[in-house]
């Protein structure tokens, strides 16, 4: 069980062919990566296939691990409004996976995890990974899906701490 300041988040950046993950623990103010990854299911073939594999690697996750809470993005639209459904799903069966375990998910923008690391919503993949690996004193490559999802669980951890220190609920 958690003590006092000391909080384990679950980054999750969903995708209906990568989805990335990444742990983050917060002890008295200093994060921690505690293990990272990407469940793959492109080779699944059919979307449902997919999405159940997405939801039992989440499950998985959950019980391994027992996050305090989970983090996740928003889905981004962009041109193709196909592929902005299929995310959508993606996300769906990683978040139903969260609540069937009764895991609390936070939900931001891109922009806003983008803004929280580098200060810029527009930020490149490569100066968010590159903050992310600062942060989190980390030295090894890491997946770019996996650091998306570190990058969103740092994200909340910020939030959480802005949250706190202002007052606000």
């Amino acid at each position: 069980m958690p003590g006092s300041g000391d909080i384990l988040i679950l980054g999750l950046d969903p995708g209906s062919r990568h989805t990335g993950w990444g742990l983050v623990r917060e002890v008295s103010g200093v994060l921690h990566m505690v293990d990272t990854g990407v469940i793959r299911v492109a080779s699944l073939g059919d979307m449902d296939a997919r999405l159940g594999a997405i939801f039992q690697a989440v499950s998985g996750l959950i019980a391994s691990h027992k996050p305090d809470e989970a983090a996740v993005e928003d889905v981004f639209v962009s041109k193709n409004p196909a592929s902005a459904l299929k995310l959508g799903q993606a996300r769906g069966a990683a978040i139903a996976a969260c609540a069937v375990a009764g895991v609390k998910v936070h939900a931001y923008e891109p922009t806003v995890v983008k803004k929280s690391l580098v200060g810029a919503g527009r930020a490149e993949k490569s100066q968010v990974a590159f903050m992310v690996a600062q942060v989190l004193g980390w030295r090894k490559p890491v997946a770019e899906d996996a650091s998306d999802a570190l990058a969103v669980a740092v994200c909340h951890l910020n939030q959480r701490r802005f949250k706190r220190l202002s007052g606000v609920s």
